[in-house]
């Protein structure tokens, strides 16, 4: 079956394909504020917005005007992709999808810009990427590429940084059936408790590098005192720009850890069972406990379980949600009798029924597979 996958890659521009780079994001935030600041303006007139077509309308007047004539010195299709996205905003927001459309800033620590496959004008060869205006681009190549390339967006980090993720159409055949199911009890003491009895410890990726960020982010607030006190604006302030990179690389390391740590588990877990049974958490609402949030925050479940609903669609597995009210702490797995509920300090426990002596968490995950198995049953 043919899906959409996506590769994401490191770039090595030279500094002329950097100030390029610069002018496509800088032109595409433009069209995109541009275009939204008149499809407001239509709607107080008129009553009525504007469409993707009227606003693509207008961009070939704009490059001839001399106001907006360097906007012909970048890759048009970014433009055209720049507008396409407001419409799918303005869409998402009218189903009550999101929020209305705000208005791109510069000051955003992830800058970024696509462009469409059109003729062959975007490739690889060799350890290259062939990019349209820019040209050949050095890039790492972790890993070959496979499929149609469909699209590619460029994107600059705070860390200073530049990435390409490549949009691909490729066939990717189901796994072999394992005949084995499992449940998943997601903690923040342990990652992950399985219900075959193995626990994923919990790589706390933030909290080891707590003591490091604190201290260059203090840094970083006396250098903006010090150009506040000096009257130089932040953007021009060398020492302060320097350190906010800095504080920007130690955040990516962080997440770049947690990424390949979540990705890593949720392939494995995805290799070895057919069905996976897991709970529908919502960390949103979680994370309003301010005890907990932070470290909720840093486990990454909505991130975890995202990763293992796509593999399972591409690779022909399963997976079950359990309600997230559904007492599995509460239930023996061994009788099935609700003992009722216990606190949090409270690890291993025995059943007041059938005397069984249980590991709260496995017993959790246990019981998930146990109501999974059923759910699915009456499907």
């Amino acid at each position: 079956m043919f899906r959409h996958k996506a590769y994401k890659f490191r770039l090595y521009p030279t500094v002329e394909q950097e100030i390029l780079i610069g002018k496509t994001i800088g032109s595409s935030r433009f069209i995109y504020n541009h275009m939204l600041n008149a499809w407001n303006s239509s709607y107080k007139k008129t009553g009525k917005g504007l469409s993707y077509g009227k606003c693509s309308a207008m961009l070939p007047a704009m490059k001839k005007s001399g106001d907006t004539s360097w906007l012909k010195e970048v890759d048009s299709v970014a433009l055209q992709s720049s507008i396409k996205n407001l419409a799918d905003s303005f869409n998402r927001f009218f189903k009550k999808q999101n929020q209305f459309p705000n208005f791109k800033s510069k000051k955003n620590p992830v800058q970024c810009y696509t462009t469409k496959n059109t003729n062959n004008n975007l490739s690889i060869i060799g350890n290259q990427v062939k990019l349209p205006k820019l040209g050949l681009v050095k890039f790492s190549k972790s890993r070959e590429v496979n499929g149609r390339i469909l699209s590619a967006t460029v994107r600059k980090n705070a860390s200073g940084k530049f990435f390409v993720s490549l949009l691909c159409e490729e066939e990717i055949t189901e796994l072999p059936k394992t005949n084995k199911h499992v449940g998943i009890d997601l903690g923040i003491t342990d990652f992950a408790v399985l219900s075959e009895g193995q626990k994923i410890d919990n790589n706390k990726f933030t909290s080891k590098m707590a003591q490091k960020l604190k201290r260059e982010q203090r840094k970083l607030s006396r250098r903006a005192l010090l150009a506040k006190k000096k009257g130089i604006n932040l953007f021009e302030a060398k020492n302060y720009q320097k350190q906010k990179q800095k504080v920007a690389r130690l955040h990516e390391k962080v997440m770049n850890q947690r990424n390949d740590f979540l990705n890593k588990l949720s392939t494995e877990i995805i290799k070895s069972h057919d069905i996976i049974c897991i709970e529908d958490l919502n960390a949103k609402n979680m994370l309003r406990n301010h005890k907990l949030a932070k470290r909720i925050s840093d486990v990454s479940w909505s991130s975890f379980v995202t990763k293992l609903q796509y593999k399972a669609d591409w690779y022909g597995r399963e997976i079950i949600k359990i309600d997230k009210w559904f007492p599995s702490s509460q239930l023996c797995s061994n009788c099935g009798h609700k003992d009722g509920k216990k606190p949090l300090n409270i690890r291993e426990w025995t059943c007041s029924v059938c005397h069984f002596h249980h590991d709260r968490d496995i017993n959790a995950s246990i019981n998930i597979l146990t109501e999974g198995l059923r759910i699915k049953q009456l499907a």
